[in-house]
C-alpha cells in the first residue's frame, strides 16, 4: 500500500454496524484488521449528509483494476448477503474493505491474497442508498 491513502468518508450508521461486525471476528482475521484501520481513519458524517458519489454499504459501484483496465459492477454488502456471482461483494473481501468510503474518481492500493497489491479505482457510484433516501439498509 502507498503511504498516502485517499481520504474516506463513512456514515455514522455504517461505522457503528461495521465496528460491531469487526468486534465479532478473531483478531487474526486479516481483512477485519484492514477494515478496522479504515474505520479508524475515516471521517464520519450523518447518513443524510453523505455525498452521493461516496461508496457506502449497499452502494452499487463500478470499479476498475488500474493495471488491466478491467471494470466490474458490484454492490458492497455485509458478509451474509455476499454472492460474488450476483455482483454482491462482501465488506470482508479485501477489495470490499478497500472500496468503503471512497469517492468516484479515487483510487487505492490494497493488498490481496498471495502477497500482491492491486490498485482499484472507483469509476462511478451508480446507486447509493442514502442518496435514494434509504437510510435503514
Amino acid at each position: 500500500m502507498t503511504n498516502q491513502l485517499p481520504e474516506i468518508i463513512i456514515t455514522e450508521q455504517d461505522f457503528e454496524r461495521l465496528t460491531g461486525l469487526v468486534a465479532t471476528l478473531p483478531s487474526s482475521h486479516a481483512v477485519a484488521e484492514q477494515l478496522s484501520v479504515e474505520l479508524d481513519r475515516a471521517s464520519l458524517v450523518e447518513a443524510n449528509k453523505i455525498p452521493a458519489d461516496v461508496v457506502t454499504m449497499n452502494s452499487r459501484v463500478r470499479m476498475e483494476n488500474a493495471a488491466t483496465g478491467e471494470q466490474h459492477d458490484v454492490t458492497l454488502v455485509y458478509p451474509r448477503q455476499a454472492d460474488f456471482a450476483d455482483g454482491k461483494l462482501s465488506i470482508l473481501a479485501p477489495i470490499g474493505a478497500a472500496l468503503l468510503g471512497l469517492r468516484a474518481g479515487q483510487s487505492i492500493d490494497w493488498p490481496v491474497p498471495g502477497g500482491r497489491t492491486k490498485t482499484m479505482r472507483v469509476v462511478a457510484v451508480q446507486w447509493q442508498p442514502e442518496a435514494a433516501g434509504e437510510f435503514d439498509m
